[in-house]
């Protein structure tokens, strides 16, 4: 199977989760819902899904199309309020949590607050919501983004809503590693070549460990095909 934008950032989202942790998806989280729960199905390591619905794993008859719908608790053994897993972030108890972002740096800092200066922005975006506590405080973040662009992945930030332990960053066309503080890139898609991911990130950052992603496994791609049979999700990513 030849990678789609849609299928490279989930399967690539789920492969930062690590046997027996604690995963974490936020608001407006579809793609890190899905990755979650495509590594339930194509993973045979154990970790733990929590989410910003409430959900503790979750095993929803069908998978919604909001990561904050009610649907995603469907299966629950318990259900987690959010100042719960917000307290269990600052103590230290969550190993991944995903965080999305409008832009983000080479240093791991991300900004979903708003575009242009802060007095008179071109746009005004919904804000950082538990970011701020999340990205410190957790083990390891991931963000990412569904287009690669040199506005998405820029030099310097219009605002830094949040900065932190952000340690991934999985676009269409590649995953950026943090590694001596700064993004490195670590894989790309088999269908650019390395030059055009350079050419097209605002940041300089190092190749030299960097290597094509390895495909998808039949496993991945069976619990994705799951997930989205219909292809509904890969329309909005794809498009």
């Amino acid at each position: 199977m030849d990678w789609t934008p849609f299928s490279y950032i989930v399967i690539n989202l789920a492969r930062q989760i690590r046997p027996d942790e604690i995963a974490f998806s936020g608001v407006n989280s579809t793609l890190p819902m899905l990755a979650c729960l495509l590594a339930k199905r194509a993973y045979d390591f154990h970790f733990t899904y929590i989410n910003v619905a409430g959900g503790v794993e979750p095993v929803p008859r069908k998978v919604p199309h909001s990561s904050s719908d009610p649907a995603i608790v469907d299966g629950s053994p318990a259900i987690f309020p959010n100042e719960d897993f917000y307290d269990l972030c600052a103590r230290g108890g969550i190993d991944l949590v995903y965080l999305g972002c409008a832009q983000v740096d080479a240093e791991g800092r991300t900004n979903v607050s708003v575009i242009g200066p802060w007095d008179h922005p071109k746009v005004r975006l919904p804000g950082g919501g538990g970011a701020a506590v999340m990205m410190p405080t957790a083990k390891r973040v991931t963000t990412w983004r569904t287009e690669h662009s040199r506005r998405a992945l820029v030099e310097k930030l219009d605002f830094v809503t949040a900065a932190g332990n952000l340690q991934t960053v999985v676009t269409p066309i590649a995953v950026f590693q943090k590694r001596g503080g700064r993004l490195a890139l670590e894989s790309w898609n088999a269908e650019v070549n390395r030059d055009e991911v350079v050419q097209r990130t605002g940041f300089v950052f190092d190749t030299t460990a960097a290597s094509p992603t390895p495909p998808p496994t039949p496993r991945e791609q069976a619990a994705l095909a799951e997930l989205d049979p219909h292809g509904l999700f890969a329309a909005e990513v794809n498009s």
